[in-house]
């Protein structure tokens, strides 16, 4: 199952929501979302600096995680980014792959 890194940083009301929510009430309704798209949640923390909170979570294809990013920011609590992960033998693959190429100008 695809791996995503995901990087969010609260908005003003986001972190009100979650001051009186709390933290595992965030990571309740993160799971919800995750588990109804047929992924898991693998790790959540949260953080200081420009990121409040990163998590590595699993989702079925990419179709899934963009649902469940446009559905959070759409939200306007939380500005997010989401990096897929590839695990060491899908760069392995990767690179026994031919690719035809031709750096530009040459």
């Amino acid at each position: 199952m695809p791996t995503f890194l995901i990087q969010a940083s609260y908005t003003p009301d986001g972190t009100k929501g979650l001051l009186g929510e709390g933290a595992s009430g965030r990571r309740a309704a993160v799971e919800q979302v995750v588990a109804g798209l047929g992924g898991r949640v693998e790790a959540m923390y949260f953080a200081f600096g420009a990121d409040d909170l990163i998590m590595i979570v699993e989702l079925p294809d990419s179709v899934s995680m963009a649902a469940a990013g446009l559905t959070v920011k759409a939200s306007g609590a939380l500005q997010t980014r989401a990096t897929p992960l590839l695990t060491l033998d899908e760069i392995d693959e990767a690179a026994r792959r031919q690719v035809s190429f031709r750096a530009p100008g040459a």
